[in-house]
């Protein structure tokens, strides 16, 4: 019988003597809740706080997500400068969309949950639309025309204070094909002497105009009471469900290709691609379906060197992009493997392991990449991610499709670690051999001891240590280097938690 067989059997007769055991294990999983209450146990000799037994007792936040529903979609279209964004919105309460005085500042087709009298439906900010126009431009007006046709109901956002342009006629037309309700609205009503503005919109032909001030809400209230009426109880567009779907977030630095990813992944042309740095402003939700299941990827706007050197609109987009990670599962941050890895690269990875997500490392353009810079790259990301061992790494082309099939595979793994349990027999277990064979070292004639070790949540893996005394940095990193080594955990950041309980003083 080995040392550890020993010391199970005198802890069966403890519990058979107590009458908390029956004395038949159905597996592994009942000696390691044996081993973990007979170790749990010990802790009452030190100073335990009610916050302690709380986390002790308590199973940890192993949530599920919550189904999403396919609600109703409201498509924002207009001419540039119309202030589309801007009711957006008013419309949902906050500032989400990006606004700006300068025209074009809206450029891709972005999703925003909306909720009015009880009705909850998706509203959709679009980049200005305008005729004949090319390069950008283009892209942005072919966005706009998507997010016509993808959506239940069309609210026509017109300038009232500039009157009817050949634009918003030649729109008229576009939206009349598309076959959608639409909703005519007049902004920039600030009051009633500008309702004679308003009322002249009836030359588009789409109806009586509503009247809103989307910077004041002058209006608003009575135009959603409009449009809700208008929308179907669930969407009648066929659209992807994100239910049950993983939540991913493009992140990296401009113009590294992570539109073009999304497109290739899409199949089709869902973002607006350009080889101008910082096209993508507002983040991007679009759902695919890969390899047979859902997935919800968000592309963000290139995050620069630093948050506050950036103004205006890109200094929007920069915070919104950190929302977009912290609400993601995971961060998929491409660098460009053609040039050598920068500080802003690194700040970039650093950032979704600060937002605890799991992290995919995804080097694109590798169909630009000899041999002599694949070596390089190899020693840069071995030198500047040191500690980042663990990030999952995928090299690729997003141009030419080149490996973006193997990205499903380390996107498993990667949210697998996030979410892994282990439980706390297992892990005290483990704790016990390693600090037997490695023990904290001697400081000031002091050793402290590892006492208990549970985890307390996972996404990302947290640990929380009862220990005699601090523990230093260096062996809390020795400690999640060997919980790798054994457990795994590719793909996603480790919190170790140490609290410090001295031993009970023995009343005389």
């Amino acid at each position: 019988m080995s040392e550890h067989e020993e010391l199970d059997a005198e802890g069966v007769e403890e519990f058979e003597l107590a009458g908390e055991f029956d004395g038949d294990f159905d597996d592994d999983a009942d000696l390691e809740t044996l081993r973990a209450d007979m170790l749990r146990a010990h802790l009452q000799d030190y100073e335990l706080e009610d916050e302690d037994f709380r986390l002790l007792e308590g199973e940890g936040d192993w949530d599920d997500n919550a189904p999403e529903v396919s609600l109703p979609v409201l498509a924002i279209v207009g001419r540039p400068n119309v202030g589309k964004s801007t009711l957006i919105n008013r419309i949902v309460g906050k500032r989400v969309a990006v606004v700006q005085d300068t025209p074009g500042v809206t450029r891709d087709r972005v999703s925003y949950p909306a909720e009015w009298d009880g009705v909850a439906f998706t509203v959709v900010d679009t980049g200005g639309w305008e005729l004949d126009v090319a390069g950008l431009d283009e892209e942005v007006a072919r966005q706009a025309e998507i997010a016509m046709e993808n959506a239940d109901v069309i609210a026509l956002v017109v300038d009232a204070t500039v009157g009817i342009t050949t634009t918003d006629e030649q729109l008229v037309r576009l939206v009349r094909r598309v076959k959608k309700p639409v909703v005519l609205v007049a902004n920039k009503v600030d009051s009633d002497l500008q309702e004679a503005d308003a009322a002249a919109l009836w030359g588009l032909g789409l109806g009586e105009p509503h009247s809103v001030s989307a910077l004041h809400g002058r209006g608003s209230g009575d135009l959603l009471t409009k449009i809700v009426g208008m929308l179907p109880k669930e969407s009648t567009v066929t659209r992807a469900t994100s239910h049950g779907a993983r939540r991913i977030a493009l992140v990296g630095k401009p113009n590294v290709g992570k539109s073009s990813l999304l497109n290739y992944l899409a199949g089709s042309e869902r973002v607006v691609v350009s080889e101008m740095a910082g096209t993508t402003r507002d983040p991007v939700d679009e759902t695919l379906e890969i390899d047979g299941r859902p997935w919800v990827f968000v592309d963000t706007a290139g995050i620069r060197r630093r948050v506050k050197q950036t103004r205006g609109a890109d200094y929007y987009a920069s915070l919104r992009t950190q929302n977009a990670i912290e609400k993601a599962e995971l961060g998929l941050v491409l660098i460009d493997a053609s040039e050598p890895v920068t500080e802003q690269d690194i700040r970039v990875i650093q950032q979704v392991v600060d937002a605890g997500r799991a992290l995919v490392i995804v080097c694109n353009k590798w169909d630009m990449v000899n041999e002599e810079r694949r070596k390089e790259l190899d020693r840069e990301l071995e030198r500047d991610l040191v500690q980042l061992s663990w990030a999952r790494r995928v090299n690729l082309s997003a141009k030419t499709g080149w490996h973006t099939n193997r990205l499903t595979r380390a996107m498993d793994e990667a949210l697998e670690s996030w979410e892994k349990r282990i439980s706390t027999g297992k892990l005290n277990s483990f704790l016990g051999e390693l600090t037997a064979a490695h023990p904290h070292p001697v400081r000031g004639g002091k050793q402290p001891r590892i006492l208990f070790g549970t985890q307390v949540r996972t996404r990302p893996p947290r640990f929380v240590l009862f220990a005699s005394g601090f523990l230093e940095h260096s062996y809390r990193r020795f400690i999640e280097n060997s919980l790798r080594k054994e457990f795994g955990f590719e793909g996603t950041p480790i919190e170790i938690g140490v609290r410090v309980r001295e031993r009970r003083s023995r009343k005389k």
